[in-house]
């Protein structure tokens, strides 16, 4: 997978500027694929290049007005083909699970209190956010592609919410083990 198809998938939801795009991602797209507007304008170009995306600008253009970039025919095979292909899930890298390893081999249980509460934190605000997203775009989807877009949401909200069970869980044995004066790695 790469930024390339996640692009096109977004311009074929709609035809989009530049800066368009990039609020695009930070509000929805950002949230299973990330990517800075740099990477984001920088991958328009290349789409362009290669003849997968195409921009165009008002038939007056002024000074400063941006481009508007859709998806070609040539984008939608390579979007298709892309598609139908068949990956494996790319392994997770969870620095969190290493610390927690790192805590317990060291016997230091309570040193890594901190880093679970501020991971409680920031997985609780992203639960808050893909739920007011779902109330707001989902309350009632109709046709088929919302169907699909609330799918995605619902993998995030259910990630999510596994992360914060799992770092309360992680809080209250932490606390356990604190209380109980255990240091044995």
């Amino acid at each position: 997978m790469s930024l390339q198809f996640a692009i096109l998938t977004a311009l074929t939801e709609r035809a989009s500027t530049g800066i368009e795009l990039t609020r695009r991602f930070d509000r929805s797209f950002g949230y299973f694929w990330p990517a800075t507007h740099q990477q984001i304008y920088r991958e328009l170009d290349r789409l362009k290049n290669a003849g997968l995306a195409e921009s165009s600008t008002p038939d007056r253009p002024e000074r400063g007005q941006p481009k508007r970039f859709s998806i070609t025919p040539a984008g939608h095979v390579a979007l298709s083909e892309w598609l139908c292909g068949i990956d494996d899930p790319a392994p997770e890298r969870m620095s969190i699970a290493v610390r927690v390893r790192a805590a317990a081999a060291l016997g230091e249980t309570g040193a890594v209190r901190a880093v679970i509460a501020h991971h409680l934190d920031v997985h609780e605000a992203t639960l808050v956010n893909y739920r007011e997203i779902d109330a707001r775009d989902f309350a009632a989807p109709v046709a088929d592609a919302d169907v699909l877009r609330h799918l995605v949401l619902k993998a995030g909200l259910r990630t999510e919410q596994a992360w914060v069970d799992w770092c309360r869980e992680a809080l209250d044995v932490l606390d356990r083990l604190t209380s109980s004066g255990s240091r044995e790695p």
